[in-house]
């Protein structure tokens, strides 16, 4: 037996008869069956499995889609709008009013009120309504548990439900629970139903209560929460950061006027008038007023380079000095500034500073002045109106050595001799050739009365330069007005 026939007898699957059983049960494609031919394809490739057509949604299903992802385009763009319009507040009053008025847009309320109460007890306290007078709030504050704004948001009676999205009191005439008080001020002010949001920031933690009212029983959908809830966190973000700035603006101002004159002197045959307006980053303007030897007084105005902290520290270093010196040489207001000058380019050298120093015996009415670099005073007297030429001069600090000659004249009778700041001049908004015009003008134009009060003269200059209330706005400038009328 050879070795094929062992093979086709042992295993049957190898050999002939297993080569005819495989062929029998593997179609030849000899004898298969052909497909039609298309050109460009070939009828052996079987089709793939994923070209299967997809299942057909329902029109309904893609309709509710297309609804939904328009209603979050709609409230994104809402909610872009309305912070967009938030940031652009600078002050803590402004920011509230834009809150209140927004936040009822979101739910849906005609009347409302923003209460800022930072839980540090540090201040400011804001208080700002929408739809509410001064008495209305004064009723709101009359409810007890502390402010109404708190028990709104503390206190919710078994129909209000606290969570994330706020509380709301949606019917408060009949709401189980409350406080009297509260129905009583709800029924005289005529709002049935309330919703309140609490403004907490991540940095600054509680900040206050934003509350809106509705004038019948309601409550906003969970729609108007949830677009209502963003807002708040976004908007008491915003509100910390301005907390923050005012604070230090605050900060700034008191320290910078505890360093001004708490009062000025009062030296025989002269009265004095001084106003001050600070920027809001805190500027290095000041002035002074001191009593010297023999009956006459000294008078000084400035400012140094810069702004915030720094600059207030470093105007009260040069306000002291000068203060010393001119107790030491005032009747030479040369050697004043040059002592001054020689200080500020030893101790500062990076900082350079204005200065005007006069030195005024009210007996004769004999004036000595010198300038470094800052404006020309003015003289007004009944039949005159004029700067005073002091003789063009570097800043302190700007020269390795200073020097300029002094100015003397003697006043008449009821003249006011003006000093200070260019920071009036810069706030009109004018060239510096027509703001001293304009200062000119306004001194010149002045009714005899005014004229002879101080006081009344720096108030009349400074309404008259900078009106509609431009001497308080928000300017970089600092703005020092120093009158002395002479007897």
């Amino acid at each position: 037996m050879g070795v094929c026939d062992a093979i086709d007898r042992n295993c049957p699957l190898c050999g002939a008869e297993g080569t005819r059983q495989e062929r029998s049960r593997k179609p030849s494609a000899m004898n298969a069956a052909r497909l039609p031919k298309v050109a460009g394809i070939s009828p052996l490739i079987t089709p793939a499995a994923h070209t299967a057509a997809p299942p057909v949604r329902p029109v309904g299903q893609l309709a509710a889609v297309q609804d939904r992802l328009a209603s979050w385009i709609s409230d994104l763009t809402t909610l872009h709008e309305l912070t967009e319009r938030l940031v652009r507040t600078t002050t803590l009053d402004s920011a509230l009013n834009e809150l209140v008025q927004a936040g009822a847009a979101l739910v849906g309320a005609p009347r409302g009120l923003a209460a800022l109460e930072p839980t540090d007890h540090l201040g400011p306290d804001i208080t700002v309504g929408l739809g509410l007078g001064r008495a209305d709030l004064g009723a709101i504050e009359t409810v007890p548990l502390g402010t109404a704004r708190q028990t709104l948001l503390t206190t919710p009676g078994q129909a209000s439900r606290e969570g994330l999205d706020g509380i709301v009191h949606a019917d408060l005439p009949h709401e189980p629970g409350l406080d009297p008080r509260l129905r009583e001020v709800a029924a005289c002010l005529g709002f049935d139903a309330s919703y309140s949001l609490p403004l907490a920031s991540d940095t600054a933690g509680h900040l206050g209560t934003a509350v809106w009212f509705y004038d019948e029983p309601a409550e906003p959908d969970g729609r108007r929460r949830h677009l209502a809830g963003l807002y708040c966190r976004y908007a008491a973000e915003h509100l910390a950061r301005l907390l923050e700035l005012a604070r230090a603006r605050t900060a700034v101002t008191t320290l910078r006027d505890e360093l001004l004159p708490a009062r000025l002197p009062r030296v025989p045959g002269v009265r004095l008038a001084a106003r001050h307006r600070t920027g809001p980053r805190g500027g290095g303007d000041w002035y002074d007023a001191l009593p010297l030897p023999e009956g006459a007084i000294g008078l000084g105005v400035g400012g140094v380079t810069g702004s915030g902290p720094g600059a207030v520290a470093a105007m009260c270093r040069l306000r002291a000095s000068l203060r010393a010196y001119a107790v030491m040489e005032g009747e030479d207001p040369v050697a004043v500034l040059s002592d001054l000058e020689l200080l500020l380019r030893l101790t500062e050298p990076a900082r350079s500073a204005t200065a005007l120093f006069v030195y005024a015996e009210p007996g004769p009415r004999r004036i000595v002045l010198a300038g470094a670099g800052h404006c020309p005073p003015l003289i007004l007297g009944s039949h005159r109106a004029e700067y005073i030429e002091t003789t063009l001069s570097a800043p302190l600090g700007m020269l390795a050595c200073w020097e300029a000659p002094s100015v003397e004249f003697d006043a008449a009778p009821g003249d006011t001799l003006l000093l200070y700041t260019d920071g009036l001049l810069h706030r009109t908004g004018d060239p510096m050739d027509r703001a001293f015009g304009r200062l000119h003008s306004a001194a010149a134009g002045a009714p005899r009365s005014v004229r002879e009060d101080p006081d009344q003269l720096v108030d009349h200059v400074l309404h008259t330069m900078l009106p509609d209330g431009s001497d308080n706005a928000d300017s970089p400038d600092d703005v020092v007005l120093l009158a002395a009328r002479f007897e």
